[in-house]
C-alpha cells in the first residue's frame, strides 16, 4: 500500500484546525483591537490644548486634526478657525520645509466649521485663504505654487518655482480627487465635481467640472439652477 493509499489528504488534518483556531483568535482579539485602535485614535488626535496645537498661528476652539495626520509643519503660519475638523493623513505645510522663514504668518487659513476630508493636501507657500463651511471630499489637493519649466536646458526641480495665492469662498463643496491650481479664486457656493482641475476664477453660485474644470451648472436668480451649455 503506497502512503498515499495510508493516508489520502494528509494537508486537511492539518490544515483545518489551524483556519478554526485563527477564527477563534480573531472573533476574540477583533473588537479588542478595534476598540484599541478607536482610543489611539482618540488620544492621538491634534487640538488648541495639545502642545504641539499651541505651535499653530491659530487653532480654534471645537477644532481637530484626525490621528494619524499626514505632513505637518510651517505650523507657525497656519490658522485654523473653531469648530473644523481636519481628517487623518491629511498634509497641511507652510513654506518648503520645517523651520522655514515665511514672509507671512499666514499662508494657510482655513475658516470655521469645515471639513476636509482624509487625505488631502494643502500646500501653501504663498497665501491659501479657505473660507468657512468648506467641505472637501478625500484626495483634495490645494496648491499655490507650481514648479518652473521654460528652461529646457535645466530640470524643472532647478527652476524658479511660481507663487500665486488661492481663494475658496465660503460654503463650498470641494470633490474627492480635484485638485486647485495656484492663482484660482473660487467665489461662494461653488461645487467642485470629483477629479476636476480647477484654475482661474470661478464664479459664485456654480458647478464645475472636468480637467480642466469649466462651469457645468450656474444659479441664476429668478430661475434657479441652470444648465450651461458644454460650448459656452
Amino acid at each position: 500500500m503506497s502512503f498515499w493509499e495510508k493516508d489520502p489528504d494528509p494537508p486537511a488534518r492539518h490544515i483545518k484546525p489551524s483556519l478554526a483556531r485563527k477564527a477563534k483568535i480573531r472573533k476574540l482579539l477583533a473588537p479588542v483591537v478595534q476598540d484599541l485602535w478607536q482610543r489611539v485614535c482618540e488620544i492621538g488626535m491634534l487640538t488648541r490644548e495639545h502642545p504641539r496645537g499651541r505651535r499653530f498661528h491659530q487653532f480654534g476652539k471645537g477644532s481637530f486634526v484626525s490621528f494619524p495626520p499626514g505632513t505637518i509643519y510651517g505650523e507657525h503660519a497656519i490658522c485654523i478657525g473653531e469648530d473644523t475638523m481636519i481628517g487623518p493623513w491629511v498634509s497641511i505645510s507652510a513654506g518648503m520645509m520645517p523651520g522655514q522663514e515665511l514672509l507671512s504668518d499666514r499662508v494657510v487659513a482655513i475658516g470655521d466649521r469645515c471639513m476636509i476630508g482624509r487625505g488631502s493636501h494643502i500646500v501653501g507657500h504663498f497665501g491659501i485663504e479657505i473660507g468657512n463651511d468648506v467641505i472637501t471630499g478625500p484626495y483634495v489637493y490645494i496648491t499655490d505654487q507650481n514648479h518652473g519649466y521654460e528652461d529646457v536646458e535645466k530640470p524643472i526641480w532647478k527652476q524658479a518655482p511660481k507663487d500665486s495665492g488661492v481663494h475658496i469662498g465660503n460654503g463650498c463643496w470641494l470633490g474627492t480627487n480635484c485638485v486647485i491650481l495656484p492663482g484660482t479664486f473660487i467665489g461662494d457656493n461653488v461645487v467642485v465635481a470629483a477629479s476636476a482641475v480647477v484654475s482661474g476664477e470661478v464664479p459664485s453660485y456654480c458647478v464645475v467640472a472636468g480637467a480642466p474644470a469649466k462651469i457645468v451648472k450656474r444659479y441664476i436668480e429668478g430661475e434657479g439652477w441652470k444648465k450651461v451649455p458644454a460650448d459656452t
